[in-house]
């Protein structure tokens, strides 16, 4: 990168602490849910890992409206979460994992590459890890690059971090 590239930093992430307060607020309204008040429904949060515990199929959906409102409310995007399989648990429940996405996949990180270079934009682009880099020397075409990633249908949200 020369003295005076530009650049900015493709990122998906997920605000923990955010999502931690989305958690909070979820066990406290199925704390008061009066329809849900004998049932076995319980939200499991450790570290990154939640985990919805219910009485059958019917409540754990209620369950995962519950949670998904107040990630919304929160402004964490749906995208970033993975539901695992719906599985059997002890004493009649069923439960189900909740995985939370962080970062750009390899395949994602390319169709953003190869949609930078196909508009022709004289900026670089390159994977790092988790993220990308993308670089140019005008800062006219680094929002255009911009303009273009938000405009394309990814199946994750992303961020732009670090423009300089």
């Amino acid at each position: 990168m020369a003295a005076k590239d530009f650049s900015f930093d493709i990122v998906s992430r997920v605000d923990m602490q955010e999502f931690k307060n989305a958690v909070d607020q979820a066990k406290r309204e199925l704390a008061n849910r009066f329809d849900l008040k004998a049932t076995k429904c319980e939200i499991q949060f450790e570290k990154e890992n939640l985990t919805l515990v219910a009485d059958d199929e019917f409540r754990l959906k209620q369950l995962k409206d519950i949670v998904e409102s107040k990630l919304v409310k929160r402004g964490l995007d749906l995208r970033n979460f993975e539901y695992g399989k719906l599985e059997p648990g002890t004493k009649l429940t069923v439960h189900q994992d909740v995985k939370v996405k962080q970062g750009l996949s390899q395949d994602i990180g390319r169709t953003i590459v190869k949609a930078i270079k196909d508009r022709g934009l004289k900026v670089q682009a390159q994977i790092q890890g988790e993220e990308l880099r993308v670089s140019g020397r005008d800062k006219d075409e680094l929002q255009k690059a911009i303009a273009l990633v938000k405009g394309l249908d990814l199946p994750v949200p992303v961020q732009f971090v670090n423009y300089r």
